[in-house]
């Protein structure tokens, strides 16, 4: 079986998040993915919360796993015995910074392969910080997000 972790923050889940995971579910049999809780940011949601969104919105699909982990990437992969990460990349800012890391991961752990996937063109502009501005703000992020998670966002942004 071919496995892989997709791994973020996934603070929200965005369209283009859903993108790569539904795509990556086209070449690999069973998909992690994984919520990192990532002490360096300040999220909005939490990492329970996160998770409980992207099983909803992944809810019809049977081969994925949604969890989360703390530490490093490649511990996670290693303790669950995966060996390839599938990760999105919207630009060539993203790719100088995920192929850095990929050369780090791989050096932490040789075994390790990192697959990019270049989000698709309507996706390429979103970032959740400016999701999280614009909500902020009080404009809508339709076309960005599911409308579950602009829903609970605006609860939490209140």
């Amino acid at each position: 079986m071919k496995k892989a972790i997709c791994a973020g923050s996934f603070d929200p889940p965005t369209l283009g998040h859903l993108n790569i995971i539904e795509r990556g579910l086209n070449i690999f049999d069973t998909l992690i993915v994984a919520v990192a809780n990532n002490t360096s940011k300040q999220p909005i949601l939490t990492v329970a919360e996160r998770i409980l969104l992207l099983k909803e919105l992944l809810t019809n699909y049977k081969n994925i796993e949604v969890t989360s982990f703390d530490g490093l990437l490649v511990d996670f992969a290693k303790e669950r015995k995966v060996t390839t990460l599938l990760r999105g990349i919207r630009n060539m800012g993203d790719y100088e910074y995920e192929s850095q890391m990929a050369l780090v991961n791989k050096a932490l752990y040789p075994e390790l392969e990192t697959i990019f996937m270049m989000t698709e063109g309507q996706y390429s502009h979103l970032r959740s910080t400016f999701i999280k501005e614009i909500l902020m703000s009080g404009g809508s992020c339709k076309g960005m997000i599911h409308p579950l998670v602009e829903k609970k966002l605006k609860e939490k942004l209140k």
